[in-house]
């Protein structure tokens, strides 16, 4: 084998022809990844070679039957196979020897393409910012689809004498293979066959990021023995020869492998971070799936920026990887909802997908004519049976500290959360309760509409009395929210509310300390007293681990308010003024609960003290800016403030904490002391908690959404005056699942994925540069080669 690997290897290289076509296959490479914008690395702006990767497939269509159409078509066709017959060497050697050849020299071809790596590397910001990892796994992706191609053009090769006739054939089937399974696939028919399984964009795709699977690595290896093979086949029928035993055992050993890379599979993830790999909550979620779930992605259209396309691609990498383990009962689909739509259409469109809770979204789209407007659907919907959940695969950007690179990467980061809780809440046989309390001013059910509605997709949600409430039937409550009471509690309804969390019931509370409303304010001449309820609450809280103080914060980085500045010819003047008591709270902590979310609004929140009890851990999960200021109340508040600039020397202090997390093993407020007169069932009283958990906000209003002026309600976490919206409905929706889920899936939300930019000023300086650089040198080196192979051999036969 090897002396026709070797002559193989020397006659193509000493031929004018190879190094034509590897030099045009780098030429058209070179435009496509570094001139044309669609394609461009430098347009695209993150330090990755993922163009690379989806091009070459392509180009390998012609590049490799280009190399292969000589392989055993000019040797049949001038005479020389039979001689080669005469040698001893077997058929198996004989095409084994010219197989490897062919790989060689696509390597060969790939090795100048190093250059793109270079060049990635040093226009990184900072430099070197590129996941090598992933480029080493995607190169494999690659190698391995090069030596599939090349078993395909040395089949080609054989069914014909003549070579042009060769090369057509392997175009056709390399082509057949790498898209026209998925084709199949689409037609109506034909889509629940599966057929896009035996193609090989699916398998490519996969190892292309930087992932090997062991099924996709099989499929290669087989398909590669297939049409070597097939090319023995030929070659044995053309000679007129019977198939021996091992001939046909070929068969049986590509059946067995097939069969234990379904059954037996690992992953082998190159990337730094390991991006692509699924946390063990994830796999033995999809994996226990009893039916099919269907995943409807509507990201999809063209000309998209470069930070669309690559969310479009995670968000597909994330299906493609859940996918692996769900033993095909996941499957996912792209979908473009106004792509050939009339305007009438449209309208119909865009009221049909905000039933289902999918909103469009304005994209600036940079253009030859300027900046033009595109109307995109950054959601998926997760279907399973009758039921829908809409997955939001874009999270809104409410601070100015987060630039939107980062809340591109934070929706990244947040993807394998996103899709596996959506796919626990429509899967789950039972919802779980939450209840949130009543009868003690609470806020009402329009306060608390966004947040009771966002909720019931995944839980059973309703009001408890706790004056009312059997104990048993408050057992059964998954989560207990008490948002923002106004008059005390009984002692009857403190002690259902302990025992409660010493069974391991879980509690949210949003407590206010201080009575304080901006509506009242306005009613009373601009002015107001804000003095302290009586909740009769912090006896227990002092117990469990924290105690709310009698106070408000006023925060520089705060939210505006609408504000009469004057009257010109009788209208009101309006201007929108940061008021100091509304902070705004940028999350810090690396909680899952909170990481990645972007500002959280509150009025009139007091600070929080953490206090040391034995066998209770605390978080901290918010605190106010370091511009704030402790205000002891009472104190009368007047919106007559406003009109003087805060002095930021007053406003220089810690942080002040406004949330936090506890967990553990809790002392009962009631023990060593009587159940309370009123409890119509037996409950003993429990000294000591089950393991459990709580959190406490200083702000009840975090939960509460406004009200228009019709009475209809806005989204929770949204300010009509600003329209702004900020991150107080996932603050909720995470608290909810953490609390009621110990299965970890919040922990998902840990996940970190780097930021890998290209630097955008030495792009704007040095693109030329650096277009030049790409497609001369790969160019260039093959030359060189050329030039100095040529001189050896003429040297080395000149003796």
């Amino acid at each position: 084998m090897y002396p026709i690997l070797k002559k193989e290897i020397t006659t193509y290289l000493s031929s004018l022809v190879a190094y034509v076509t590897i030099s045009v296959f780098l030429l058209v490479l070179g435009l496509f990844l570094w001139v044309f914008p669609d394609t461009s690395i430098l347009a695209y702006g993150y330090a990755g070679l993922d163009s690379l990767f989806s091009t070459a497939p392509y180009l390998f269509m012609f590049l490799i039957p280009a190399i292969t159409m000589r392989s055993l078509a000019e040797e049949r066709r001038e005479g020389t196979f039979e001689i080669l017959l005469t040698r001893p060497l077997t058929n198996l050697q004989i095409v084994l020897g010219k197989y490897f050849a062919g790989v060689v020299i696509v390597l060969f071809a790939l090795v100048p393409t190093l250059v793109y790596y270079f060049s990635v590397y040093t226009l990184g910001t900072p430099q070197g910012n590129i996941d090598t990892g992933a480029v080493i796994g995607s190169y494999i992706g690659l190698f391995l689809l090069g030596a599939a191609f090349t078993a395909i053009g040395l089949f080609a090769s054989s069914v014909s004498k003549n070579q042009v006739i060769s090369f057509t054939i392997a175009v056709f089937l390399c082509f057949f293979f790498y898209s026209g399974f998925d084709s199949l696939n689409t037609i109506l028919s034909l889509q629940n066959m599966g057929l896009s399984g035996l193609g090989i964009t699916e398998h490519y795709q996969s190892v292309s990021r930087g992932v090997l699977d062991t099924r996709d690595l099989v499929y290669f290896i087989v398909l590669s023995m297939l049409f070597i093979w097939l090319t023995l086949f030929v070659i044995q029928s053309q000679l007129k020869k019977k198939f021996n035993k091992a001939f046909l055992s070929l068969l049986g050993l590509m059946f067995v492998l097939i069969l234990l890379s379904v059954n037996f599979f690992t992953r082998f993830d190159f990337t730094k971070e390991k991006r692509f790999t699924i946390s063990p909550i994830s796999r033995k979620m999809v994996d226990s799936l009893q039916q099919t779930i269907n995943v409807t992605v509507y990201l999809q259209g063209d000309n998209f920026p470069g930070g669309m396309k690559r969310l479009q691609t995670s968000v597909k990498d994330m299906l493609i990887d859940l996918q692996a383990y769900s033993h095909n009962k996941l499957q996912y689909t792209f979908i473009d909802p106004l792509k050939g739509l009339s305007e009438e259409q449209q309208k119909q469109a865009f009221e049909e997908l905000d039933a289902k809770g999918i909103q469009a979204q304005n994209l600036s789209v940079k253009t030859d004519d300027g900046i033009s407007q595109k109307v995109i659907f950054p959601f998926a919907l997760v279907s399973y049976g009758e039921k829908s959940i809409p997955v939001k695969l874009l999270e809104s950007q409410s601070s100015v500290n987060v630039t939107p690179d980062e809340v591109l990467n934070n929706s990244i980061q947040n993807l394998e959360y996103a899709f596996t809780s959506a796919i626990k809440k429509i899967t789950s046989g039972g919802k779980q309760r939450v209840g949130f309390t009543e009868g003690h001013g609470e806020l009402s059910d329009l306060q608390l509409n966004d947040a009771m509605r966002s909720l019931s997709d995944g839980f059973l949600v309703g009001r408890i009395d706790l004056k009312t409430i059997a104990f048993d039937s408050l057992r059964k409550v998954s989560l207990l929210v008490i948002p923002k009471p106004d008059k005390p509690f009984t002692e009857l309804e403190k002690f259902k509310v302990d025992q409660y969390i010493m069974r391991g019931g879980r509690v949210l509370w949003a407590i206010d300390q201080v009575t304080a409303e901006l509506d009242s304010m306005h009613n009373h001449g601009n002015e107001q007293l804000a003095f302290n309820k009586q909740l009769n609450l912090d006896d227990q809280l002092f117990g469990y681990g924290v105690r709310i103080n009698y106070d408000l914060i006023a925060d520089i980085n705060a939210m505006q308010i609408p504000v009469t500045t004057g009257d010109v010819g009788g209208q009101p003047q309006i201007q929108m003024l940061p008021w100091l008591f509304y902070p705004i709270y940028v999350p810090l902590s690396r909680h899952p609960i909170v990481k990645n979310l972007d500002g959280i609004s509150s009025q009139f929140a007091s600070t929080i003290d953490v206090l040391d009890v034995k066998n209770v851990q605390k978080t901290v999960l918010l605190t106010s800016s370091p511009f704030n200021k402790k205000i002891s109340t009472p104190h009368m508040l007047s919106l007559q403030a406003l009109e003087q600039e805060p002095n930021p020397k007053e406003f220089q202090s810690q942080p002040k904490t406004t949330a936090v997390l506890l967990e553990g093993k809790f002392v009962s407020d009631f023990r060593n002391r009587p159940v309370p007169d009123g409890l119509n069932e037996q409950v003993a009283i429990m000294p000591e908690s089950k393991p459990t958990k709580m959190i406490v906000l200083s702000d009840g209003d975090m939960l509460k959404n406004q009200i228009s002026s019709d009475g209809s309600p806005f989204p929770l976490g949204y300010d009509h005056y600003t329209q702004q919206s900020y991150a107080n409905k996932n603050l909720l929706l995470n608290i909810t699942d953490y609390m009621t889920d110990d299965s970890g899936l919040i922990s998902l939300r840990s996940k970190e994925i780097k930021i890998r930019l290209l630097s955008r000023a030495r792009i704007r300086n040095e693109k030329l540069f650096w277009q030049l650089i790409n497609n001369i040198v790969p160019i260039g080196a093959v030359l060189i080669f050329a030039i100095f192979q040529h001189y050896m051999r003429k040297r080395k036969y000149a003796h």
